[in-house]
C-alpha cells in the first residue's frame, strides 16, 4: 500500500510539472526576453537561418532545478 503513496505523489508532481511547461509554452511569445537573451545564437543567411537558445536553456534548466530541489528535497 506504502507504494501507492509514492506513486501518487509522482503523478500529482508530473501533472504540476506539465501545468508548469505548458503555462510556459503558452505565454513564450508574450515574455518578451525570453528566447532573446545575450548569449543566443541566432545566425541568419541568404536561405538558411539557425537558432540555438544557449542562455535561456540554460537560465530555464536552473530554474527547473530549483522547482525540482524543493519538491524532491526530503
Amino acid at each position: 500500500m506504502d507504494n501507492l503513496g509514492g506513486l501518487g505523489k509522482f503523478l500529482i508532481l508530473a501533472g504540476l510539472l506539465l501545468i508548469f511547461i505548458g503555462i510556459i509554452v503558452y505565454l513564450s511569445g508574450k515574455i518578451p526576453f525570453l528566447g532573446k537573451l545575450p548569449g543566443d545564437i541566432y545566425i541568419k543567411r541568404d536561405n538558411f537561418t539557425f537558432y540555438f537558445p544557449v542562455v535561456t536553456m540554460i537560465i530555464i534548466s536552473l530554474i527547473l532545478t530549483i522547482i525540482m530541489n524543493i519538491f524532491f528535497r526530503k
